[in-house]
């Protein structure tokens, strides 16, 4: 038996001609960088989104970050996000040169836990910065009422969650502005680092368009300090044949969840949770257990890959031991992060590869 988490190439061979016709159009076109395919991609991935615009920048991390200057997040604001996430979310927030404040997580959904908001708002608050973890949607509306009630821009982290929705309403629409990262391994991945930036708000529109190349006008005249973040043509190309693809290839990692849920109900694992009120995107099938590194060591010496999102928390990571936060401040941020264990689905995958992989668990809890 032999299954990565992940593979790549069975997606390219499945969609080989279509790709390889679009990267030939990008070459023979003579134009890489702000072209024909990006001007298209951006209208079909907001009308997808359900969004007014949509702006593709250079990464996950940079939409971030433009999203939060949009918003005129500045040195010596502060902004709330969750405890448990990978630490792009917090590197975009220091690039703005604010304040990252943390929060624990609801241990159901993994994301920021609404009820803890309030006691973290403080009047240096400018933004809440949800993160729809895994693939999962925030629980969105206690949390807009919240900043609504201290008047703060609501940023969505939506780099897992290409295709997710709120009572039928997409991620990145929720709030005033959402950031989408295109990473090779996303529901919706390019072939190198991609993101846009999606929102409703003109506005916002034209000042992330805007501060994505030096923060030039259309006489190239810098009339704000930018950076340069674009996405170029090839990945435009790219990710406008998969865009085509996203809503059957999230619908068979929904059947492969359900799979999985019903083979692997009667273990001691803890399954992921579905809210009834969402559309799951099933970015990553994350189970847990105290037994997670045994589990995790046993499946691979069966040939079975499998990963943590994320093993060290952010407030633990040597880089960002300067927020000040102490072992104990976040308990079920901790406490996911010692049990977490992705277990591989994508949609290439079959059912049969999903049967071996539940049947290979069941074994491990037999001999543990």
């Amino acid at each position: 038996m032999n299954i990565p988490f992940l593979d790549l190439r069975a997606q390219y061979q499945s969609l080989r001609g279509e790709i390889d016709a679009a990267i030939q159009r990008v070459l023979e076109s003579g134009r890489f960088i702000l072209g024909e395919e990006i001007a298209a991609f951006e209208r079909e991935f907001a009308e997808y989104c359900g969004a007014g615009y949509a702006i593709g920048v250079g990464s996950g991390t940079e939409a971030l970050h433009l999203s939060l200057l949009a918003c005129g997040v500045g040195a010596g604001d502060e902004v709330i996000t969750s405890a448990h996430t990978s630490v792009a979310t917090v590197a975009a927030i220091e690039m703005t040169g604010a304040r990252p404040v943390l929060v624990d997580i609801d241990p159901r959904r993994y994301t920021l836990d609404p009820e803890l908001i309030t006691a973290a708002v403080t009047n240096r608050t400018r933004a809440l910065l949800p993160v729809h973890l895994y693939g999962c949607p925030a629980d969105m509306p206690p949390l807009l009422k919240v900043a609504r009630a201290h008047n703060l821009f609501v940023v969505e982290d939506c780099a897992q969650a290409h295709g997710a929705r709120y009572r039928g309403q997409h991620v990145g629409t929720l709030g005033h502005i959402g950031a989408f990262s295109f990473y090779p391994t996303k529901n919706l991945g390019a072939y190198g680092n991609a993101g846009a930036v999606v929102t409703n708000d003109p506005a916002l529109a034209e000042r992330a368009r805007i501060l994505r190349q030096y923060g030039w006008n259309p006489n190239r005249v810098s009339e704000r300090k930018g950076t340069n973040s674009l996405l170029d043509e090839l990945q435009a190309a790219v990710l406008r044949v998969k865009l085509q693809h996203l809503e059957s290839w999230n619908a068979r990692r929904r059947e492969l969840a359900t799979l999985y849920h019903s083979l692997l109900a009667g273990c001691q694992l803890k399954l992921p949770y579905s809210p009834v009120e969402c559309e799951h995107a099933y970015h990553l099938f994350v189970t847990r257990h105290e037994k997670r590194d045994a589990l995790r060591a046993f499946l691979s010496a069966q040939g079975i890959q499998t990963l943590v999102h994320f093993p060290v928390p952010v407030h633990f990571q040597p880089a960002y031991a300067n927020l000040g936060y102490r072992e104990g401040d976040f308990p079920e941020a901790e406490r996911a992060s010692r049990e977490v264990l992705s277990l591989p689905l994508y949609s290439e995958m079959t059912d049969e590869m999903v049967v071996m992989i539940s049947e290979t668990i069941s074994k491990f809890w037999l001999e543990a």
